[in-house]
């Protein structure tokens, strides 16, 4: 098993490398006292971004209780800070900056280029959406590539394990100029984000998301992509209107003749496989996107759906099999639970038919 991110950064030695960067910069720094501040009781139980935080606030404790001080001193040793420990800048100024407004802003946008300032930023986004979407807007243009993501990361709507942006999940209009200008980005780290901010945007306001999409797509394989990635939530839920935009057709001429898993008890950690025929009615080829949900119980007794994708290509008129390997064992990402579990086969987000099985210990 691959080890924790947790117990891989912050370790004593880039500890101790952020207190010798620190010292060389603020020659009154107390190393001693930080250590003590951060190697505390609760440390060895934190986990990552807990450990962050508190990192950060270690700092507080033993950097100029001015705030313009500190956040100069943390700017002088951001190109010597690597990893997620890095992320400690960001969080510092996010936590005790808000009342240094622009001060903070500046100090972001620098800590973007060594790390990111993605979840720092949300809370100055919240207060003051009007004045933080401008510079983002004006970030896009940066030369850093790292700066442009930024201008678009920092303000998906939805963003994980960062607060959410009500006010930017109910209107995203201020967002669109952002995606406007990054959607030719020469880097695909940049246009990767703006595919995940246009996917954040499809889960609340899917008709803006589509009608951005008819503009942009067709332009050039490289906003192609970023479409088909950005309205990936879309297309997996059957939106219909996402589904003619990429060419797939009514799935009322495809029929299933079979679906099965070989048996109906399966034991946790055991594998087994899929086998789907269907039947193509049309008379002509059909664009069809073929995936399958698992929906597995969960530790409280309900279902949770996963939609697993089978193959994105045109069928000819005829009869078609598909098997797929189905594993049940317990991964980081998933532990299974004993119960009811159902499997569906869908074509172009319809399901077509559906089986249930038990999963035992």
């Amino acid at each position: 098993m691959a080890e924790l991110l947790k117990n891989i950064f912050f370790t004593k030695e880039t500890i101790e490398h952020l207190s010798k960067v620190l010292k060389r910069e603020y020659p009154k720094f107390n190393e001693r006292e930080f250590s003590k501040h951060i190697f505390d009781d609760r440390w060895k139980s934190l986990e990552l971004k807990e450990k962050m935080r508190h990192v950060s606030a270690c700092m507080q404790k033993v950097l100029p209780p001015d705030f313009i001080k500190s956040v100069e001193i943390l700017e002088k040793i951001a190109p010597d800070i690597q990893g997620f420990e890095a992320m400690t800048l960001p969080d510092y100024v996010e936590h005790y900056g808000m009342e240094y407004f622009d001060r903070s802003l500046k100090a972001l946008t620098l800590f973007t280029k060594y790390s990111s300032s993605e979840f720092a930023i949300r809370p100055f986004i919240a207060k003051d959406p009007k004045k933080v979407m401008a510079l983002m807007l004006k970030l896009a243009n940066d030369e850093d590539e790292r700066v442009r993501r930024f201008s678009s990361e920092g303000c998906r709507p939805r963003l994980p394990w960062a607060m959410a942006l009500p006010e930017l999940q109910k209107d995203p209009s201020t967002i669109l100029p952002i995606l406007e200008k990054l959607k030719n980005d020469p880097s695909e780290f940049v246009r990767r984000s703006v595919a995940n901010n246009l996917n954040d945007i499809s889960k609340d306001n899917p008709n803006t998301a589509i009608e951005l999409s008819r503009r942009w797509i067709g332009k050039s394989t490289e906003i192609d992509k970023i479409v088909k990635h950005g309205l990936r939530t879309l297309l997996k839920d059957g939106n219909t209107d996402a589904l003619r935009l990429f060419g797939y057709g009514d799935p009322e001429h495809i029929e299933l003749l079979d679906l099965n898993i070989g048996k109906n008890k399966i034991r946790i950690g055991e594998n087994t496989q899929l086998t789907a025929s269907f039947k193509n009615h049309d008379p002509g080829l059909v664009k069809l996107r073929l995936e399958y949900a698992i929906y597995y119980r969960k530790s409280s007794g309900g279902l949770s759906k996963k939609v697993f994708q089978v193959s994105e290509k045109k069928y000819h008129p005829g009869t078609h099999k598909i098997q797929r390997k189905l594993t049940f064992q317990d991964m980081t990402t998933r532990k299974h639970y004993p119960g009811e579990h159902q499997l569906s086969f869908i074509v172009n987000g319809k399901e077509l038919g559906k089986i249930i099985f038990l999963l035992r210990k």
